[in-house]
Protein backbone atom coordinates (compact mmCIF):
# COMPACT_ATOMS: atom_id res chain seq x y z
CA UNK A 1 0.00 0.00 0.00
CA UNK A 2 1.18 3.31 -0.68
CA UNK A 3 2.71 4.62 1.89
CA UNK A 4 1.20 8.53 2.30
CA UNK A 5 -2.29 6.56 1.71
CA UNK A 6 -1.42 4.22 4.71
CA UNK A 7 -0.68 7.10 6.69
CA UNK A 8 -3.84 9.14 5.71
CA UNK A 9 -6.53 5.77 6.38
CA UNK A 10 -4.21 5.31 9.78
CA UNK A 11 -5.13 8.74 11.15
CA UNK A 12 -8.71 8.20 10.18
CA UNK A 13 -8.93 4.93 11.70
CA UNK A 14 -7.55 7.02 14.90
CA UNK A 15 -10.38 9.24 14.23
CA UNK A 16 -12.73 6.67 14.21
CA UNK A 17 -11.70 5.27 17.54
CA UNK A 18 -12.39 8.16 19.26
CA UNK A 19 -15.40 8.62 17.89
CA UNK A 20 -16.56 5.14 19.09
CA UNK A 21 -14.79 5.94 22.64
CA UNK A 22 -17.19 9.36 22.24
CA UNK A 23 -14.33 11.72 22.30
CA UNK A 24 -15.36 12.86 19.03
CA UNK A 25 -18.41 14.31 18.22
CA UNK A 26 -17.91 14.69 14.41
CA UNK A 27 -18.33 12.30 12.18
CA UNK A 28 -14.36 10.66 11.37
CA UNK A 29 -13.24 11.97 7.48
CA UNK A 30 -9.97 13.17 5.85
CA UNK A 31 -11.14 16.87 4.71
CA UNK A 32 -9.07 18.67 1.85
CA UNK A 33 -6.51 20.12 4.32
CA UNK A 34 -5.44 16.45 6.12
CA UNK A 35 -5.03 15.36 1.99
CA UNK A 36 -3.13 18.55 1.29
CA UNK A 37 0.19 16.57 0.74
CA UNK A 38 -1.63 14.04 -1.89
CA UNK A 39 -3.38 16.92 -3.53
CA UNK A 40 0.31 18.88 -3.96
CA UNK A 41 1.63 16.18 -5.88
CA UNK A 42 3.04 16.45 -9.37
CA UNK A 43 3.62 12.55 -10.33
CA UNK A 44 0.65 10.77 -12.15
CA UNK A 45 2.26 7.39 -10.59
CA UNK A 46 1.88 8.91 -7.11
CA UNK A 47 -1.51 10.06 -7.67
CA UNK A 48 -2.60 7.33 -8.69
CA UNK A 49 -1.19 4.91 -6.01
CA UNK A 50 -2.38 6.91 -3.28
CA UNK A 51 -6.42 6.87 -4.69
CA UNK A 52 -5.93 2.76 -5.64
CA UNK A 53 -5.32 2.44 -2.08
CA UNK A 54 -8.28 4.49 -1.40
CA UNK A 55 -10.06 2.57 -3.48
CA UNK A 56 -9.06 -0.55 -2.16
CA UNK A 57 -10.81 0.42 1.16
CA UNK A 58 -13.91 1.70 -0.55
CA UNK A 59 -14.44 -1.85 -1.94
CA UNK A 60 -14.09 -3.12 1.56
CA UNK A 61 -16.75 -1.04 2.77
CA UNK A 62 -14.87 1.07 4.87
CA UNK A 63 -14.82 4.32 3.30
CA UNK A 64 -16.96 6.66 0.84
CA UNK A 65 -14.90 8.76 -1.33
CA UNK A 66 -16.06 12.71 -2.35
CA UNK A 67 -14.09 13.55 -5.66
CA UNK A 68 -13.29 17.36 -7.55
CA UNK A 69 -16.62 18.40 -8.57
CA UNK A 70 -16.52 18.36 -12.53
CA UNK A 71 -13.64 16.00 -12.69
CA UNK A 72 -14.80 12.94 -11.26
CA UNK A 73 -12.15 10.38 -11.15
CA UNK A 74 -10.14 11.80 -13.26
CA UNK A 75 -9.54 14.84 -10.64
CA UNK A 76 -8.61 14.88 -6.54
CA UNK A 77 -10.26 13.17 -3.53
CA UNK A 78 -11.48 16.33 -2.18
CA UNK A 79 -12.55 13.92 0.97
CA UNK A 80 -12.69 10.21 2.32
CA UNK A 81 -15.55 9.65 5.15
CA UNK A 82 -15.19 6.51 7.54
CA UNK A 83 -18.16 4.44 6.75
CA UNK A 84 -16.72 1.11 8.45
CA UNK A 85 -14.25 0.86 11.14
CA UNK A 86 -14.05 -2.78 11.53
CA UNK A 87 -13.55 -3.32 8.03
CA UNK A 88 -10.71 -0.32 7.81
CA UNK A 89 -8.83 -2.06 10.47
CA UNK A 90 -8.70 -5.47 8.69
CA UNK A 91 -7.35 -3.59 6.33
CA UNK A 92 -4.74 -1.72 7.48
CA UNK A 93 -3.86 -5.50 9.55
CA UNK A 94 -4.67 -3.79 12.71
CA UNK A 95 -7.08 -4.16 15.37
CA UNK A 96 -9.50 -1.33 16.77
CA UNK A 97 -8.91 0.35 19.82
CA UNK A 98 -12.35 -1.54 21.08
CA UNK A 99 -10.97 -4.52 20.11
CA UNK A 100 -8.02 -3.75 22.18
CA UNK A 101 -9.67 -2.88 24.95
CA UNK A 102 -11.87 -6.25 25.01
CA UNK A 103 -9.03 -8.28 25.19
CA UNK A 104 -7.50 -6.36 27.93
CA UNK A 105 -10.58 -6.83 29.90
CA UNK A 106 -10.94 -10.56 29.13
CA UNK A 107 -7.03 -10.85 30.31
CA UNK A 108 -7.76 -8.45 33.45
CA UNK A 109 -11.22 -10.55 34.69
CA UNK A 110 -9.39 -12.80 36.74
CA UNK A 111 -7.40 -10.30 38.39
CA UNK A 112 -10.14 -7.49 39.47
CA UNK A 113 -10.93 -9.34 42.45
CA UNK A 114 -7.35 -9.02 44.05
CA UNK A 115 -6.83 -5.49 42.19
CA UNK A 116 -10.13 -3.50 41.37
CA UNK A 117 -7.85 -0.80 39.99
CA UNK A 118 -7.77 -2.31 37.25
CA UNK A 119 -11.21 -1.47 36.24
CA UNK A 120 -10.05 1.98 36.33
CA UNK A 121 -7.32 0.81 34.26
CA UNK A 122 -9.87 0.19 32.11
CA UNK A 123 -11.65 2.78 31.93
CA UNK A 124 -9.12 4.93 31.18
CA UNK A 125 -8.39 3.26 28.29
CA UNK A 126 -11.90 3.04 26.83
CA UNK A 127 -11.15 6.84 26.85
CA UNK A 128 -8.34 6.49 24.78
CA UNK A 129 -6.42 7.80 27.44
CA UNK A 130 -2.95 6.03 29.16
CA UNK A 131 -2.28 5.22 32.75
CA UNK A 132 1.48 6.56 33.12
CA UNK A 133 2.15 5.44 29.51
CA UNK A 134 1.05 2.53 29.49
CA UNK A 135 -2.50 1.35 27.03
CA UNK A 136 -4.08 -1.81 26.10
CA UNK A 137 -0.95 -3.12 23.92
CA UNK A 138 0.81 -3.67 27.77
CA UNK A 139 -1.64 -5.83 28.96
CA UNK A 140 0.78 -8.38 29.91
CA UNK A 141 2.60 -5.84 31.97
CA UNK A 142 -0.48 -5.42 34.33
CA UNK A 143 -0.35 -9.29 34.07
CA UNK A 144 3.33 -10.15 34.86
CA UNK A 145 3.20 -7.06 37.66
CA UNK A 146 -0.37 -9.03 38.99
CA UNK A 147 1.68 -12.26 39.46
CA UNK A 148 5.06 -10.44 41.29
CA UNK A 149 2.36 -8.98 43.74
CA UNK A 150 0.70 -12.39 44.49
CA UNK A 151 4.04 -14.38 44.36
CA UNK A 152 5.76 -12.17 47.34
CA UNK A 153 2.79 -11.85 48.95
CA UNK A 154 1.89 -15.65 49.34
CA UNK A 155 5.75 -15.89 50.62
CA UNK A 156 5.12 -12.65 53.19
CA UNK A 157 3.95 -14.52 56.43
CA UNK A 158 7.00 -17.19 56.88
CA UNK A 159 9.84 -14.67 55.00
CA UNK A 160 11.95 -12.90 57.66
CA UNK A 161 14.43 -11.65 54.71
CA UNK A 162 14.28 -9.46 51.50
CA UNK A 163 14.77 -11.28 48.26
CA UNK A 164 17.48 -10.29 45.16
CA UNK A 165 14.71 -8.79 42.43
CA UNK A 166 17.18 -10.00 39.50
CA UNK A 167 16.73 -13.60 40.94
CA UNK A 168 13.11 -13.50 41.89
CA UNK A 169 12.49 -11.76 38.26
CA UNK A 170 14.62 -14.97 36.65
CA UNK A 171 12.74 -17.47 38.59
CA UNK A 172 9.23 -16.08 37.77
CA UNK A 173 9.36 -14.91 34.15
CA UNK A 174 13.22 -16.77 32.67
CA UNK A 175 14.16 -13.00 32.39
CA UNK A 176 16.68 -11.25 35.40
CA UNK A 177 15.55 -7.66 34.48
CA UNK A 178 11.61 -7.99 33.77
CA UNK A 179 10.29 -7.13 37.09
CA UNK A 180 12.80 -3.89 37.52
CA UNK A 181 10.45 -2.77 33.61
CA UNK A 182 7.29 -3.38 35.58
CA UNK A 183 7.25 -0.46 38.72
CA UNK A 184 4.69 1.59 37.54
CA UNK A 185 2.29 -1.26 36.96
CA UNK A 186 2.94 -2.68 40.20
CA UNK A 187 3.11 0.61 42.01
CA UNK A 188 -0.50 1.11 40.48
CA UNK A 189 -1.55 -2.10 41.33
CA UNK A 190 -0.20 -1.93 45.16
CA UNK A 191 -1.52 2.19 46.16
CA UNK A 192 -4.97 0.77 44.41
CA UNK A 193 -5.26 4.52 42.45
CA UNK A 194 -4.65 5.45 39.10
CA UNK A 195 -3.65 8.97 40.00
CA UNK A 196 -1.44 8.22 43.10
CA UNK A 197 1.65 10.08 42.89
CA UNK A 198 4.42 8.39 41.51
CA UNK A 199 6.72 6.62 43.35
CA UNK A 200 10.63 5.55 43.19
CA UNK A 201 11.10 2.22 41.96
CA UNK A 202 13.14 1.44 44.94
CA UNK A 203 10.21 2.42 47.09
CA UNK A 204 8.21 0.01 45.23
CA UNK A 205 10.32 -2.74 44.92
CA UNK A 206 11.06 -2.32 49.21
CA UNK A 207 7.55 -2.67 50.32
CA UNK A 208 7.56 -6.03 48.31
CA UNK A 209 10.43 -7.13 49.82
CA UNK A 210 12.86 -6.79 46.92
CA UNK A 211 16.26 -5.60 46.76
CA UNK A 212 19.05 -4.65 43.46
CA UNK A 213 21.77 -4.29 46.64
CA UNK A 214 20.42 -5.24 50.21
CA UNK A 215 20.43 -2.25 52.63
CA UNK A 216 21.10 -3.07 56.80
CA UNK A 217 18.39 -1.21 59.25
CA UNK A 218 20.25 1.68 60.86
CA UNK A 219 19.49 2.80 64.62
CA UNK A 220 20.11 5.48 67.08
CA UNK A 221 20.21 6.12 70.74
CA UNK A 222 21.79 4.66 73.81
CA UNK A 223 19.97 1.84 74.20
CA UNK A 224 21.09 -2.23 73.82
CA UNK A 225 20.57 -4.30 70.72
CA UNK A 226 19.85 -8.32 71.08
CA UNK A 227 21.37 -9.82 67.76
CA UNK A 228 22.08 -13.13 67.07
CA UNK A 229 25.27 -13.32 68.26
CA UNK A 230 26.10 -9.78 69.64
CA UNK A 231 24.17 -8.81 72.10
CA UNK A 232 25.44 -4.45 72.80
CA UNK A 233 24.78 -0.69 72.40
CA UNK A 234 24.60 1.04 69.62
CA UNK A 235 27.44 2.86 68.38
CA UNK A 236 27.81 6.15 67.62
CA UNK A 237 26.11 8.10 65.76
CA UNK A 238 24.12 4.97 64.94
CA UNK A 239 24.53 1.14 63.89
CA UNK A 240 23.65 -0.74 61.05
CA UNK A 241 22.54 -4.35 60.99
CA UNK A 242 20.64 -6.96 58.85
CA UNK A 243 17.52 -7.00 59.86
CA UNK A 244 17.15 -10.73 60.59
CA UNK A 245 19.57 -10.69 62.95
CA UNK A 246 18.36 -8.44 64.60
CA UNK A 247 15.73 -9.78 68.05
CA UNK A 248 14.86 -7.22 70.29
CA UNK A 249 15.99 -4.75 73.00
CA UNK A 250 17.99 -5.70 76.40
CA UNK A 251 16.74 -2.18 78.17
CA UNK A 252 13.80 -0.07 77.97
CA UNK A 253 13.58 3.16 75.64
CA UNK A 254 12.04 6.31 76.91
CA UNK A 255 10.66 6.18 73.22
CA UNK A 256 11.04 5.04 70.26
CA UNK A 257 10.98 7.10 66.88
CA UNK A 258 11.25 5.55 63.16
CA UNK A 259 12.08 8.56 60.75
CA UNK A 260 11.46 8.00 57.00
CA UNK A 261 14.29 10.19 55.44
CA UNK A 262 17.75 9.38 55.79
CA UNK A 263 18.90 13.02 56.16
CA UNK A 264 16.89 13.68 58.88
CA UNK A 265 18.23 10.30 60.71
CA UNK A 266 21.83 11.14 60.04
CA UNK A 267 20.90 14.48 61.73
CA UNK A 268 18.61 13.46 64.88
CA UNK A 269 21.17 10.34 65.15
CA UNK A 270 24.42 12.82 65.56
CA UNK A 271 22.10 14.89 67.89
CA UNK A 272 20.39 12.18 69.60
CA UNK A 273 23.19 9.42 70.45
CA UNK A 274 23.65 9.56 73.97
CA UNK A 275 19.60 9.71 74.64
CA UNK A 276 17.69 6.70 76.21
CA UNK A 277 16.18 6.57 73.06
CA UNK A 278 15.61 4.10 69.94
CA UNK A 279 15.95 5.85 66.51
CA UNK A 280 14.89 3.50 63.88
CA UNK A 281 15.60 4.42 59.86
CA UNK A 282 13.02 3.27 58.17
CA UNK A 283 14.68 4.56 54.08
CA UNK A 284 11.34 4.97 53.06
CA UNK A 285 9.13 2.48 52.16
CA UNK A 286 9.86 -0.28 54.70
CA UNK A 287 10.42 -3.86 53.78
CA UNK A 288 8.93 -6.83 54.86
CA UNK A 289 11.57 -7.95 56.66
CA UNK A 290 12.09 -4.55 58.33
CA UNK A 291 8.30 -4.59 59.12
CA UNK A 292 8.60 -8.25 60.73
CA UNK A 293 11.43 -6.66 63.21
CA UNK A 294 9.61 -3.75 64.02
CA UNK A 295 6.67 -5.77 64.92
CA UNK A 296 9.71 -7.89 67.36
CA UNK A 297 11.07 -4.43 68.86
CA UNK A 298 7.81 -3.08 69.86
CA UNK A 299 6.69 -6.46 71.13
CA UNK A 300 9.37 -6.71 73.56
CA UNK A 301 8.22 -2.97 75.03
CA UNK A 302 5.44 -2.61 78.21
CA UNK A 303 2.71 -0.48 76.17
CA UNK A 304 3.55 2.28 78.18
CA UNK A 305 6.85 2.91 75.94
CA UNK A 306 5.64 5.79 73.42
CA UNK A 307 6.33 5.04 69.34
CA UNK A 308 6.49 7.55 67.04
CA UNK A 309 6.81 8.51 63.79
CA UNK A 310 8.22 11.07 61.61
CA UNK A 311 7.71 11.41 58.36
CA UNK A 312 7.01 13.33 54.95
CA UNK A 313 3.80 15.69 55.54
CA UNK A 314 2.47 13.92 51.55
CA UNK A 315 0.49 10.85 50.40
CA UNK A 316 3.46 8.69 50.42
CA UNK A 317 4.87 9.68 53.49
CA UNK A 318 1.33 8.99 55.11
CA UNK A 319 1.16 6.04 53.96
CA UNK A 320 3.92 4.55 55.07
CA UNK A 321 2.42 5.95 57.95
CA UNK A 322 -0.59 3.74 58.02
CA UNK A 323 1.82 0.73 57.50
CA UNK A 324 3.73 1.81 60.58
CA UNK A 325 0.55 2.05 62.65
CA UNK A 326 -0.63 -1.30 62.03
CA UNK A 327 2.68 -3.40 62.86
CA UNK A 328 2.79 -1.32 66.00
CA UNK A 329 -0.98 -1.98 66.56
CA UNK A 330 -0.25 -5.67 65.84
CA UNK A 331 2.27 -5.49 68.92
CA UNK A 332 0.07 -3.55 71.21
CA UNK A 333 1.76 -0.40 70.81
CA UNK A 334 -0.21 3.22 68.98
CA UNK A 335 1.98 4.77 67.21
CA UNK A 336 1.93 8.79 67.16
CA UNK A 337 2.70 11.42 64.67
CA UNK A 338 6.11 13.36 65.56
CA UNK A 339 6.34 17.10 63.54
CA UNK A 340 3.77 16.41 61.32
CA UNK A 341 1.26 19.06 62.36
CA UNK A 342 0.50 21.84 59.86
CA UNK A 343 1.42 24.34 62.91
CA UNK A 344 5.32 22.67 62.70
CA UNK A 345 5.49 23.66 59.25
CA UNK A 346 6.69 27.38 58.29
CA UNK A 347 4.51 29.08 55.57
CA UNK A 348 7.17 29.32 52.93
CA UNK A 349 7.97 25.64 52.79
CA UNK A 350 4.39 24.60 51.92
CA UNK A 351 3.96 23.48 48.83
CA UNK A 352 -0.09 23.47 47.39
CA UNK A 353 -1.21 19.73 47.07
CA UNK A 354 -3.87 18.93 44.55
CA UNK A 355 -7.54 18.22 46.03
CA UNK A 356 -6.96 14.38 45.33
CA UNK A 357 -3.52 13.89 46.92
CA UNK A 358 -5.14 15.55 49.98
CA UNK A 359 -7.80 13.19 49.76
CA UNK A 360 -5.72 9.98 49.72
CA UNK A 361 -3.33 12.11 52.79
CA UNK A 362 -6.76 12.20 54.50
CA UNK A 363 -7.36 8.70 54.02
CA UNK A 364 -3.98 7.26 54.73
CA UNK A 365 -3.97 9.16 58.17
CA UNK A 366 -7.05 7.75 58.77
CA UNK A 367 -6.00 4.53 58.98
CA UNK A 368 -2.91 5.38 60.70
CA UNK A 369 -5.62 6.37 63.90
CA UNK A 370 -4.31 10.06 63.52
CA UNK A 371 -8.00 11.17 61.68
CA UNK A 372 -7.89 14.60 63.07
CA UNK A 373 -4.25 15.48 61.82
CA UNK A 374 -5.38 14.03 58.19
CA UNK A 375 -8.28 16.90 58.53
CA UNK A 376 -6.04 19.36 59.58
CA UNK A 377 -3.75 19.18 56.85
CA UNK A 378 -6.79 18.84 53.91
CA UNK A 379 -7.35 21.98 55.29
CA UNK A 380 -4.51 23.51 55.11
CA UNK A 381 -3.87 22.67 51.47
CA UNK A 382 0.01 21.69 51.36
CA UNK A 383 2.41 19.22 51.36
CA UNK A 384 6.27 19.35 52.29
CA UNK A 385 9.31 16.69 52.53
CA UNK A 386 10.15 16.14 55.50
CA UNK A 387 14.24 17.28 55.11
CA UNK A 388 12.55 20.62 54.17
CA UNK A 389 11.62 21.52 57.86
CA UNK A 390 13.52 23.16 60.34
CA UNK A 391 15.05 21.07 63.31
CA UNK A 392 14.22 23.41 66.69
CA UNK A 393 15.83 22.51 70.03
CA UNK A 394 15.30 18.97 70.54
CA UNK A 395 13.21 16.23 69.52
CA UNK A 396 10.06 18.65 69.31
CA UNK A 397 6.80 18.08 70.60
CA UNK A 398 4.37 15.09 69.46
CA UNK A 399 0.66 15.76 67.95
Amino acid sequence: MDTKARNALTKLLEAGNRATAGVRSTRPALTRSQLADYQATRSLADKEAFEAAMKAARAEGAVVLTWEKGFGEEGFIQRVELLDLDALAKMLGVETAAVRLEKAASQFAPLLPDFPVLKDVLDRWASLKKVRTFGPDDTQDWVDAAHIIRFMTAARENRTVDEPIREVSARLFKDSKRIEKLAVPVDILLTGDVDAENREALDVWQELGLFREEQPVRMAGRVVIVRTRVTARLDEPYGAFSTSSVIGLAGIPRMVMTIENQTTFHSEARRRHDEEVLLIYTAGMPTPAWRAMYVRLLGGLRPSVPVYHWGDIDEGGFRIASILAQDARSAGHTLQPWMMHPDDVPEDRRVKARPHTLERIRRFASAAGWGTLGEEIATAGFTVEQEGLPIVGGLGQPQ
